[in-house]
């Protein structure tokens, strides 16, 4: 057994990761500012990523694209896709595997690796790292950038806070020179730290990551239970979790889908036509991962964010579903108990509690024998012809988006 701090755990993370995609596809944008955004004709242009010259005019990561345009008119922007980003992450993991077989994805563009049992085959972890960023950026024309340390929290810290912004791309964060290096940054930076948690650790007096790892954790677990003791814990590096390759395959705790609309919707039949796609979406995600839940979830939101108003309720079955129809009555009731009315311009459904469906209760009354048989013969048509090569008739009305959701990855186009 590797003691934890004999570890050496490394975090891979690909500089503007869309962007950079865009830029080695595209030689003749060398030189000048890109963006990755939505699409502004469905409300939704949002800069995804923009790459290090757009950066530098101010440009950032999720502003509206328009604010953007006005900060760089030259600006070029183009549309995601989605599927060649999910390919050249693949292709980037390969890569990984060659040097450690240890390797577990944290995002599309963040891997974690341990490579303990590879400095005898490849070198010290500075050396694997630079040969990482060498093959990484030979193969895809992406820079990668690596943080260095014995856990997972830590090599994160050392990617974000140290290896993004010195010249090499790589920092080693060693534990013995935490307080020298790590707690003297501002406590904002931390792993886990957004705005609102450091507004509330400032008012108790906590400016910088040492001020939270020296707090007396009661002090913590007294405001906020379990999430202090996470918040003290990470301050102090203690993080003994491996690097586990496949966890995206674990069993999952629930099954959902829920997308924003391209307007206001008001009226309930319209709402019920992306009610029963949802609903869709998840049953044929359960059926494929050969899962069924107990509890049916329904959540919505307008569009004013500020003055947020919707709902967010769940009940539960009296047996074990995967079948549309019986997500969507459920969805449906608790729409009609819970809406007030109130425009929507999100609504999400999910499907919890799950169990494999290869148990089936057995009903004397109902068709859900011939249901199943139905959904599996669809299924099997969507998989080998696509998305929309049989949809309900009630998607083909003007409130339906299952046609343009199908060009879609993620929200974001293919």
């Amino acid at each position: 057994m590797v003691k934890a701090k004999n570890r050496v755990i490394m975090l891979a993370d690909c500089q503007s990761f869309y962007a950079s995609v865009e830029k080695a596809a595209h030689p003749e944008y060398e030189g000048k500012p890109l963006v990755v955004s939505g699409d502004p004709a469905r409300r939704s242009g949002i800069i995804l990523a923009a790459c290090p010259l757009a950066k530098k005019f101010g440009v950032t990561t999720a502003e509206r694209l328009g604010d953007a345009l006005r900060k760089c008119p030259h600006l070029i922007v183009v549309r995601p896709r989605m599927a060649e980003y999910i390919r050249v992450s693949l292709h980037i993991t390969e890569i990984l595997q060659s040097f450690t077989d240890l390797v577990e994805p944290y995002s599309i563009d963040e891997q974690h690796l341990d490579v303990t049992g590879s400095l005898g085959l490849f070198g010290s972890p500075d050396e694997i790292a630079r040969r990482i960023q060498h093959r990484v950026m030979y193969e895809t024309g992406i820079y990668v950038r690596v943080g260095i340390s014995d856990c997972k929290v830590l090599s994160k810290m050392a990617c974000d806070i140290f290896a993004k912004k010195n010249k090499e791309g790589i920092y080693t964060l060693k534990r013995e020179e935490l307080a020298k290096d790590l707690w003297e940054k501002p406590v904002h930076e931390m792993f886990m730290v957004g705005s609102r948690m450091t507004r509330h650790l400032f008012k108790m007096g906590i400016h910088t990551i040492g001020d939270l790892a020296q707090t007396p954790l009661p002090r913590l677990t007294e405001r906020w239970g379990v999430n202090g003791e996470v918040l003290w814990r990470i301050a102090r590096g203690m993080d003994s979790s491996p690097v586990t390759p496949h966890s995206q395959l674990q069993q999952q705790k629930g099954v959902g889908h829920q997308m924003t609309l391209p307007r206001d919707y008001t009226d309930w039949k319209e709402l019920r036509v992306v009610l029963l796609e949802l609903c869709e979406q998840v049953g044929r995600r359960c059926r494929e991962k050969g899962l069924m839940g107990f509890v049916v979830s329904v959540g919505c939101q307008g569009a004013d964010y500020d003055r947020p108003t919707g709902f967010s309720r769940q009940m539960k079955l009296s047996d074990p579903t995967n079948i549309t129809d019986e997500i969507y009555s459920a969805a449906c009731l608790l729409f009609h108990r819970h809406w007030n009315g109130l425009p929507v311009r999100k609504i999400g459904i999910s499907l919890s509690d799950l169990s494999a469906d290869s148990l089936v209760q057995l009903t004397l009354f109902g068709d859900r024998d011939r249901k199943r048989e139905l959904e599996r013969a669809t299924d099997g048509i969507k998989r080998k012809f696509g998305e929309t090569a049989i949809l309900r008739a009630s998607s083909l009305q003007d409130s339906g988006q299952a046609q343009e959701r199908s060009l879609r990855i993620g929200g974001h186009y293919k």
